[in-house]
């Protein structure tokens, strides 16, 4: 009886057991792929059978060989795998061989069968067809000059075919210099200097000068700078330098020099020290952009004019700046509610409200705050059917989603999400349900909420807003006082509920706490035993991250939108955001300077609602949850209180 009882158990266990040997073959495939070793490839090639991961191990194969010249094994992989992320990243690969080997032909010909082409594939293809003498590709080229500012080594052969063909003026290569410079990226800048005549060219050490040492160059420019545009320039350039530190001592430093400078220098000069003035909340800034006068501002000063008018509460450059965006800005949700915003200020209801029916109904932060300015509440939508037997079945059989979920066995994450998010493309909502329930399942909780909020038609929330981990989780949230669904709505933010998620700052776990964080809050809570592996445990992660949420919120006036930037980016700077007068706390939010504590603060808000709504049955207002931030106060506790 024993015997038969073991023989079953056995057989049982022999897929389990074939299966890890098989993603043991493929590990040290992809190994030797790796090192170089096309033989202990091969060996491991030949036993991998059907794995999912097999068409893995022949792209391997197939690039170690690729400078064999023979193209028909790597063209029938196309065939054969045609659409899948594995085939895709194939033939973008291929074509930046051919690329570095200047092989247009090849390049015209595989560059069509690409679904989703990165940057520098598509400069290898803009070569080919100038190779080709196909000059229209400039034109496409041109629309990158002022975009573009950091090119992939590929693109640089056609940015200098522009300047070549007399595509590009002096005033084009400044201009695009400028914004070099407003996006920190000083080394490209130079090479785009150099496109200048070179009688026009600035001084190479005097550019260097201007980068290493703002102040000095100033202090030490010849007598005539203003005589040539070169000199002048290089004075704007230094005032933006100078600004990215000390806006108010780069104004100081312009108005000595403005009166020998072009109107078109001067202005810009102008709105950089606006735009850093702004990003600090300086009350100048937008007497600084005044000064701007008509000079063109990039997407990000743009911006900042808007948010440094929302918190000087001055409606009329609210409207007048969203209407110089460009249309693609323009568009974006949060600049269509501020623009509703302002109308509604100047009594313009009618037109204000059109504006927030085109953005209302969004299951983000500007269509939540844009509902309740129509008078609607937040709603859930109906919750879709469940994906039926066959539906189900479909997900599990998909080529692309098991090789994802073959990725996610071995733990590489990485990959897993790569193919996971390219096998959605195309999906029906019924598909990309069953897909998110196939995650679900697997309890791969990041692929649940992203494929879930991908549907357009038929919703569920339950899968968008998933709850896991509610028997740790909500406990600790009730002991500490905490509302579970702002809890929740952070978390959602922080770790997409990964236990094992690892930021690139060290941050751990599912609330991502910051080792010295972890240790502070285990000492003030009296946490016996804590070494900082524990914080991997979920338990003692989700008892810390409520213990330091509910110090957080204690220190910051029991403000839930304070204490959400707070948990991103420190108490100190929290408190440092607020105005000299009380904020509207979606205007706190918008205005913040941290662009990922910005995204976040306003996501964990808004996810914060519909996490109520699921824990409660009914919706709350997100206006009545941002509320009002308070005045700045001298007294505020001193930084140190809080890690």
């Amino acid at each position: 009886m024993k015997f038969s009882v073991l023989l079953v158990a056995f057989v049982l266990a022999l897929p389990a057991l074939a299966q890890e040997s098989r993603d043991s073959v493929y590990l040290a495939a992809r190994d030797a792929f790796r090192a170089g070793d096309r033989a202990k490839l091969d060996r491991a090639a030949a036993q991998l059978g059907n794995h999912e991961l097999a068409p893995y191990v022949e792209n391997y194969q197939l690039r170690m060989t690729m400078d064999q010249g023979d193209s028909s094994a790597t063209q029938a992989f196309l065939r054969r795998y045609e659409g899948t992320f594995v085939a895709e990243k194939l033939r973008a690969d291929w074509i930046r061989w051919f690329g570095k080997r200047g092989y247009w032909s090849e390049i015209q010909r595989e560059y069509p069968g690409l679904l989703a082409p990165e940057a520098d594939v598509t400069c290898y293809y803009q070569q080919a067809r100038l190779a080709n003498g196909d000059l229209a590709v400039l034109d496409d080229a041109g629309k990158l000059w002022l975009v573009q500012l950091e090119p992939p080594e590929a693109c640089r052969p056609v940015l200098e075919a522009l300047i070549r063909n007399n595509r590009v003026t002096a005033d084009d290569v400044w201009a695009r210099a400028r914004r070099q410079f407003e996006a920190n990226k000083t080394a490209p800048a130079k090479l785009t200097l150099s496109a200048l005549p070179d009688s026009q060219m600035p001084e190479a050490k005097s550019l260097d000068l201007v980068l290493a040492s703002p102040m000095g160059y100033l202090a030490r420019q010849p007598a005539n700078w203003y005589a040539s545009r070169a000199g002048r320039e290089l004075a704007a350039l230094a005032i933006q330098r100078i600004a990215t530190n000390d806006p108010r001592a780069a104004a100081g430093e312009l108005e000595k020099l403005q009166s020998r400078m072009q109107a078109g220098e001067r202005e810009w000069a102008w709105s950089q020290i606006a735009l850093q003035g702004a990003k600090r909340h300086y009350g100048e800034a937008l007497t600084w952009y005044a000064q701007a006068g008509s000079t063109p501002l990039s997407d990000d000063a743009l911006q900042w004019k808007v948010r440094a008018a929302l918190r000087a509460n001055d409606w009329s450059v609210v409207l007048a700046s969203i209407r110089e965006m460009a249309p693609s800005l323009a568009a974006q949700p949060e600049w269509i509610y501020w623009l509703g915003r302002a109308y509604k200020a100047g009594g313009l209801t009618t037109d204000a409200d059109a504006l927030f029916e085109k953005v209302a109904g969004q299951a983000n932060f500007y269509g939540n705050l844009a509902d309740e300015e129509l008078g609607r509440k937040v709603t859930v939508p109906p919750r879709a059917k469940a994906p039926t037997v066959e539906e189900q079945k479909g997900a599990r059989d998909n080529p692309g989603l098991r090789r994802a979920m073959a990725f996610f066995r071995l733990d590489m994450r990485t990959e897993a999400v790569r193919e996971w998010n390219w096998s959605l493309r195309g999906m029906s909502d019924r598909e990309l349900l069953a897909a998110a329930q196939l995650a679900k399942a697997n309890q791969i909780w990041d692929r649940t909420i992203n494929t879930a909020e991908r549907t357009r038609d038929e919703h569920d929330f339950s899968l968008r807003f998933i709850a896991p981990y509610g028997d740790q989780v909500r406990p600790a949230a009730l002991n500490q006082s905490l509302d579970d669904a702002w809890v929740y709505g952070l978390m959602r933010q922080e770790s997409r509920f990964i236990p094992s998620a690892k930021s690139h700052v060290g941050a751990s776990g599912l609330m991502q706490l910051m080792p010295a964080t972890a240790k502070w809050v285990a000492k003030k809570i009296g946490l016996k035993d804590f070494n900082p592996a524990r914080v991997h445990d979920t338990e003692t992660n989700v008892l810390l991250g409520t213990s330091y949420m509910r110090m957080v919120m204690d220190n910051l006036d029991n403000h839930p939108v304070l204490a959400s930037a707070a948990y991103n980016a420190g108490p100190g700077r929290a408190r440092k955001w607020r105005a000299d007068q009380p904020l509207e706390g979606a205007i706190y939010a918008e205005t913040i300077p941290f662009s990922e504590t910005r995204d976040y603060v306003k996501k964990v808000m808004s996810n914060s609602v519909y996490y109520s709504a699921q824990f409660n049955g009914s919706p709350d207002s997100l206006k009545a949850r941002l509320g009002v931030v308070g005045a700045r106060v001298s007294d505020a506790p001193k930084d140190s209180d809080l890690p």
